[in-house]
């Protein structure tokens, strides 16, 4: 009885400080990803960059575009990614699934690595194997963020620059993945309370006409936008319960940890309370990241208007497409692996825990993570003074963009700004006055836009003013 008192407890608190119906919501407080497709950021401008390269990203959510800029960069390209996020929640997230990536085919197959991946990044609730792998991995992500030597540091989940008490926050939020998913878990936050505490906040009255809602903003909005190809189904399913990926037989019942974080509530008396639950997206879709666009046309193919493929195998193929061209990069130090059949390696809840020694190590490519405060004291270190090729912004963090960015561009240096296309809370006129503001900011960092981008209105380009 203490386990329903507990949840009752927290669903009372929830109804307590937050008031039903606020349209702004959807996108949620905390980017578990991004509001755009996977991009090879080493494209996005008119530079080709050869030898050594250094690319920024400022709030991107997910490792979408380190995965795609890494897996179509030339093997002799010597490639520096700096991350800075908006929470220690979203950098744990940012480990997890670049360890997963990072994982040799005889420890997990591509299939099984492309399965993990996507429940884990998208879906509210997993698999018991799927929870199993990420106790193992979580476990492991304690031991290379505590870790003191550089033999114990892999280059591609570089922590070491983050502050004490960020790695301290970090090995924090691991432990709690472990306790959440613990049989002896004396309180666990249930995603499927969690996630409906969230839509009836987002939708008010409107709630139980959800369906008629949900429909609205994928056939008006989100198919409208050029997403036809996410499939009625799957996207439903995903808004009433937040399961996105579904991709064989099983339960999917284990509230997803990696997906909860704390919001902090002012109480009425000015007290502050941080309440445990789901924050993030709860509209425009984890489809957006690697599952509305595709080099292979045969995915797009559609029948009498309607597509064939879905969003899911969208995201399927890309994902393994990533996987295959990640782990046969020249470079990437692997151990001997005698079977090529990726679908046979034993699946890693079998095994023993995989230490940073089982990752492969991708020659050239490194991941450092930032503080989350350092964006604006980057300017001041002399080694980042016009040192970063590419600059990325997402749309959550666009009000950071400012004029120090110009000290720490290089030269040639582009500046990438993630646009509100599909931040579907937003009606056309507040999606077009986003870009000019961030047009706007750019023009103050001294970056002008880049002609020759063409229409993409899903990100916009900006080069460098070129001195009169």
């Amino acid at each position: 009885m203490q386990h329903n008192h507990s949840i009752n407890t927290w669903e009372n608190r929830v109804v307590d400080r937050m008031s039903a119906g606020r349209a702004s919501e959807g996108a949620g407080c905390i980017a578990w990803w991004g509001f755009s497709p996977a991009r090879n950021l080493l494209r996005l401008g008119p530079v080709t960059f050869d030898g050594e390269v250094n690319i920024l990203l400022v709030g991107s959510g997910d490792p979408r575009h380190i995965l795609k800029t890494v897996a179509e960069s030339p093997d002799k390209q010597n490639l520096h990614i700096w991350v800075i996020e908006t929470s220690m929640e979203v950098v744990a997230r940012q480990l997890l699934l670049l360890y997963l990536t990072l994982l040799q085919q005889e420890r997990m197959g591509i299939n099984e690595k492309t399965e993990v991946f996507l429940e884990l990044f998208g879906n509210g609730e997993i698999r018991s194997q799927t929870e199993e792998t990420l106790r193992r991995v979580a476990l492991q992500l304690i031991l290379s963020v505590t870790a003191t030597t550089e033999e114990a540091m892999h280059a591609c989940l570089n922590t070491t620059l983050l502050k004490f008490r960020e790695r301290d926050e970090l090995t924090r939020i691991f432990k709690l993945w472990l306790q959440q998913t613990s049989p002896a878990a004396s309180s666990p936050v249930l995603m499927s309370k969690a996630w409906d505490y969230r839509v009836r906040q987002h939708l008010g009255t409107r709630y139980d006409s959800r369906k008629g809602c949900f429909d609205w903003d994928l056939t008006m909005k989100l198919h409208e936008k050029g997403c036809g190809v996410i499939s009625k189904q799957q996207y439903m399913q995903w808004r009433e319960k937040g399961l996105a990926f579904e991709m064989r037989e099983g339960i999917y019942q284990i509230t997803n940890p990696t997906l909860l974080s704390t919001r902090v509530f002012n109480e009425q008396k000015g007290d502050k309370v941080g309440i445990r639950g789901y924050w993030g997206d709860i509209v425009s879709s984890p489809y957006l990241s690697f599952g509305i666009e595709t080099d292979d046309r045969s995915l797009l193919k559609t029948q009498n208007g309607q597509h064939l493929k879905t969003a899911q195998d969208l995201s399927y193929a890309n994902m393994q497409g990533l996987f295959q061209s990640l782990s046969s990069r020249r470079g990437c130090l692997t151990t001997p692996h005698s079977d090529p059949d990726a679908g046979k390696a034993a699946t890693l809840s079998q095994q023993k825990s995989p230490s940073v020694n089982d990752l492969m190590h991708l020659g050239g490519v490194s991941v450092t993570f930032l503080p989350l405060d350092s964006l604006q004291k980057l300017p001041q270190k002399q080694k980042y003074r016009h040192y970063f090729n590419t600059i990325y912004f997402s749309a959550t963090c666009v009000h950071q963009l400012g004029p120090a960015m110009r000290q720490i561009a290089a030269p040639d240096g582009v500046l990438v700004v993630e646009l509100a296309k599909y931040v579907l809370d937003l009606n056309k006129e507040q999606e077009a006055g986003f870009a000019e503001k961030a047009a706007s900011s750019a023009l103050e960092a001294g970056f002008e836009p880049w002609r020759e981008a063409g229409s993409d209105s899903i990100h916009a380009v900006f080069v460098q003013q070129k001195k009169k």
